[in-house]
């Protein structure tokens, strides 16, 4: 019986990916141990414990991504991260990392430990965790091509999506018009009405939630239904007859497969599960980062499914000036989604058995 531990937690783009892994290995593994490094205040400690697993919590390591006083505790904070790591992976026989701020020490634990190390990158640009780890392991996955370093000649494993996406894509590939219009019946959507679907993410994004507030009214009078994800830590707006706003959605795959139109930030969680179901998205990348957001949807707009528009200028003048026109690009885009993500789970968890073996 082997113990298999997973590092990727804060957001839900390391932690989704990471227990569809974790799913898939059980299933092929069920005898074997699987449980997850987090800390205290990631989505983790909701996540992984309704999911079925084991989560062990380590310090955080807070990074300001400006220069602080702050950066003279990051030593002292990576050692006793490191040290709860080590502590957790001492009988371990394989970590498998997602990136983000729980991975960085989780693969500097393991190296120490001599335990083989498989990393997946889920966005197009590498982040600074998973390029430490990179160092310790050849074991590499990632979600799209990456052009130069260690992640260049990584496995091309797409991006592990969730059971329930998983499961409205299998349905929804016999006949995607129907598939669309019976996820608009479920969500109480009339079928001819143009159907707008704001994400804000499990955080919620406060510049998006400010945009759509301006507008509305407007969205209303032209005849839109609206379904606004503002984020658990935001204030829930008043819902109106044609706008529901919610602090998250439980029917997700039925909202991908409903909308005409997304709007929302294009992190690689969202725009792998869009390109699976979804018909066309307005993305608005985060304007801060290493630029990976932006790079994430550049094949949904190469393939005529996605509009981008920076922040700066992404305003409620901008949404009254061109929902027309982004409703009709929709219409003109492909009825159907996208397998390519459907098997990337299986791709990883054979890495993995490989690494462990070897």
């Amino acid at each position: 019986m082997a113990t298999v531990v997973f590092a990727g937690g804060g957001t839900a783009g390391h932690i989704q990916p990471a227990l569809a892994v974790a799913r898939e290995w059980k299933k092929l593994h069920p005898s074997d141990k699987c449980l997850f490094i987090g800390t205290a205040k990631g989505l983790e400690t909701t996540l992984i414990p309704e999911a079925g697993f084991e989560l062990r919590i380590i310090p955080k390591v807070a990074i300001a991504r400006r220069p602080s006083f702050s950066w003279l505790k990051i030593p002292f904070d990576l050692f006793s991260s490191i040290s709860s790591c080590r502590k957790i992976l001492s009988n371990s026989d394989l970590l498998i990392g997602f990136g983000g701020y729980v991975s960085a020490p989780a693969y500097l634990a393991a190296r120490s430990l001599k335990i083989p190390i498989v990393i997946h990158e889920a966005n197009a640009k590498p982040g600074w965790a998973n390029k430490v780890g990179a160092v310790f392991t050849p074991h590499l996955a990632v979600a799209h091509p990456v052009s130069s370093g260690k992640f260049s000649g990584a496995l091309l494993a797409g991006l592990p999506l969730r059971s329930d996406v998983t499961s409205a894509y299998e349905n929804a590939k016999k006949d995607w018009l129907l598939a669309r219009a019976e996820a608009k019946a479920r969500l109480g959507v009339a079928a001819k009405v143009p159907f707008i679907f704001i994400m804000g993410g499990s955080q919620g994004s406060i510049a998006i939630n400010n945009v759509i507030e301006e507008c509305v009214e407007f969205l209303l009078k032209s005849g839109f239904n609206v379904l606004h994800s503002v984020g658990r830590l935001n204030q829930l707006p008043t819902s109106l007859d044609g706008y529901k706003a919610v602090s998250y959605v439980d029917q997700m795959a039925d909202a991908y497969l409903a909308a005409d139109l997304i709007i929302g930030r294009s992190g690689a969680v969202t725009c792998s599960e869009f390109r699976a179901l979804g018909r066309y998205a307005l993305f608005v990348p985060l304007p801060i980062g290493n630029g990976e957001q932006l790079v994430n949807a550049s094949s949904l707009v190469s393939a005529g499914r996605a509009r981008v528009i920076d922040q700066k200028l992404f305003n409620a003048k901008y949404v009254k000036e061109n929902i027309a026109s982004l409703i009709i690009e929709s219409s003109q885009s492909p009825v159907s989604g996208s397998g390519e993500d459907l098997m990337a789970a299986e791709k990883i968890v054979a890495l993995a058995e490989y690494a462990i073996k070897k």
